[in-house]
């Protein structure tokens, strides 16, 4: 459920500003509506921690130390970071060494100050890469020795310099030979190696830095919580919003500090957050949704019940396979073994996995084998209307189809119409006439379903009812939709007749939500077809001196074919949720999360 939130004004004398912040922020209540921006210096420091802190990450530490702070934990986190900047001048200078011996590499290893020697007794050598032509079209007056081919050239030492043309092809001495740059590499990688074991060393100190970096990131909102506030008439006036529950532990604070007061119950414009309280059976659906980073808006609905229900029944259709649900329940168990608590992400994977071991062992499928439904046992859990392999039950494969088809529309349609009637419940809480639009939109969206019967499966219907039905629905929606508390029936069917172009397009879109669950029977078949080819591809090979090759064909296979489910259930079953049904629900998802001014170190 969303908990109810009321607006809180505090105010405290300008000078006791400091005071009135620090014991809102003890209390650890009151969200704040309003932030200044973050100080650039705080900020870049924080940016800078936890830079550190990834590096040091990448490092295995085999035990944790003791927390540093204060003067120690400036003075460590100043040698490792020039550690890390001298690590990163060394990977520069390799780079370049070896891209220096590359270019050298084809003239052999040469000490290049013995060259520079002979200039001393008057022998001044350029050289060169020519072609053999050219070498053999040099001028009689030009004195060179013919050293090595290089690359079908010929290179050549001249005494003196060619003229200008040649500057193109002149070898430039380099200021070390090939030894003396793997020399120089040698002790640059030693120099490294020292390196990389200091910052491994200091891995050990990541927890200082965890502390470190929640004590800037209290400072941070320190400021931009005591910058935001406003001052007016000598007085601090600190605005947000509370969960009802905690108003009691608010005033008793307020009272020992002294402060002035206003609570009121949010307003429509108000940036309001939300706060969701889970119960012991939804609980398990907050890692999905911190994953995808959704919350409801303070005055939409909690939807996190539902969400369960038909996102299990999703899960199970799209993976569509008992045994890959048998091998979901596995992982679940080893992770709460190795846990040694149950968690809510494996209190979902077990929901998950259940509903995929019934979908799968309903349909028949077992790593999309064929030969299990020859086994008794597995044939008889089987209901023949929605097999996968409906031959073995003397059912049409057409007919399987079609009535999985069925079911898919008959799901689409009682979530949307859930959807319609939650909409109901909500404007006959308010009194609103809103409701008949809502009524409106549920017989439409059962008309819908028949329709899709018809044209996708050729169900037989009555086609001029459907149609009377639709359009009917339409009407009422435009001439009660936009009725509220507070409005004249009239003022509500200018504003319905205002829009009714969109309302027009919505019920199109209804149209298109309901075709959309086809999905589920779409992506679960190509799930099935993937497994049935892998299997095709490994069971002549599944004998003889070809069976490892043929048991990684599988093993392959079907991996792949789980991460693609898990994926479709990602883009098409949590759609269905978020869209499909939120769009009916008129949700937007635009929440604002209760985040409460607070310490992050007490």
């Amino acid at each position: 459920m969303i908990v109810k939130m009321k607006k809180i004004i505090v105010l405290s004398p300008s000078e006791r500003k400091d005071e009135m912040l620090c014991g809102i922020r003890d209390l650890g209540l009151l969200h704040i509506s309003e932030k200044s921006t973050q100080k650039p210096e705080l900020a870049s420091r924080l940016n800078e921690l936890n830079k550190t802190k990834a590096v040091l990450c990448d490092y295995p530490a085999l035990e944790q130390k003791g927390i540093v702070s204060g003067a120690a934990f400036s003075e460590m986190d100043k040698k490792i970071n020039e550690s890390l900047n001298r690590k990163t001048e060394l990977a520069s200078e390799i780079t370049s060494l070896k891209l220096q011996r590359e270019n050298i590499s084809a003239w052999g290893d040469f000490d290049p100050d013995q060259v520079l020697s002979l200039r001393e007794v008057g022998l001044d050598f350029s050289f060169y890469l020519l072609e053999k032509k050219e070498v053999s079209n040099l001028s009689d007056e030009v004195s060179y020795v013919r050293l090595k081919e290089i690359d079908k050239k010929i290179s050549i030492a001249v005494l003196g310099s060619l003229d200008s043309s040649f500057e193109s092809r002149r070898f430039l001495l380099p200021s070390m030979g090939l030894s003396q740059i793997d020399g120089k590499l040698e002790e640059i990688n030693t120099e490294l190696s020292h390196i990389e074991e200091d910052l491994a060393r200091h891995a050990a100190y990541i927890s200082s830095y965890d502390k470190e970096i929640a004590v800037l990131t209290d400072e941070i909102l320190y400021h931009s919580v005591s910058d935001a506030s406003q001052s007016e008439d000598n007085f601090s006036i600190l605005c947000g919003f509370m969960p009802e529950e905690d108003l009691p532990a608010f005033k008793e604070k307020a009272r020992q500090m002294s402060w002035a007061y206003v609570v009121d119950d949010p307003s429509e414009d108000d940036p309001t957050p939300t706060k969701v309280r889970y119960n012991k059976v939804t609980k398990m659906m907050q890692p999905l949704f911190d994953m995808l980073g959704t919350v409801p808006g303070y005055r939409e609905y909690d939807i996190s019940t539902y969400f369960l229900l038909f996102l299990s029944l999703f899960f199970a259709m799209i993976i569509g396979d008992a045994a890959y649900g048998v091998l979901f329940l596995i992982l679940g168990v080893v992770l709460n073994i190795k846990s040694k608590k149950i968690t809510n992400l494996n209190l979902l994977l077990y929901v998950m996995s259940i509903a995929t071991i019934i979908w799968g062992a309903l349909t028949g499928t077992w790593f999309g084998s064929e030969a299990v439904m020859k086994i008794p046992f597995f044939r008889a859990l089987v209901i023949p209307q929605i097999a996968n392999y409906p031959q073995y039950f003397g059912i049409d494969s057409t007919m399987a189809q079609n009535s999985v088809m069925k079911f898919c529309f008959a799901v689409g349609m009682i979530q949307l119409s859930l959807a319609c009637v939650m909409n109901m419940i909500r404007n006959w809480k308010k009194r609103s006439l809103a409701l008949v639009a809502d009524l409106a939109w549920l017989v439409m969206i059962v008309s819908i379903y028949f329709l899709a019967l018809m044209l996708v499966i050729g169900a037989s219907v009555n086609i001029k009812l459907i149609f009377a039905l639709i359009i009917g629905g339409l009407v009422m929606v435009i001439l009660f939709g936009s009725q509220a508390p507070g409005l004249s029936f009239v003022q509500g069917l200018k504003a319905g007749a205002g829009g009714a172009f969109t309302t027009f397009l919505n019920t199109i879109s209804a149209f298109g939500n309901v075709m959309s669950y086809i999905r589920l029977f779409a992506v679960g078949m190509a799930s099935l077809a993937i497994a049935q080819s892998f299997n095709g591809m490994a069971s002549p090979m599944l004998q003889g001196w070809a069976f490892p090759a043929g048991m990684l064909i599988l093993i392959i296979g079907h991996v792949l074919n789980i991460v693609m489910g898990m994926l479709s259930v990602v883009v098409h079953g949590v759609r269905l949720n978020l869209l499909e049904f939120s769009g009916q629900l008129g949700m937007e998802w635009a929440g604002i999360p209760y985040e409460p001014f607070k310490k992050n170190v007490k």
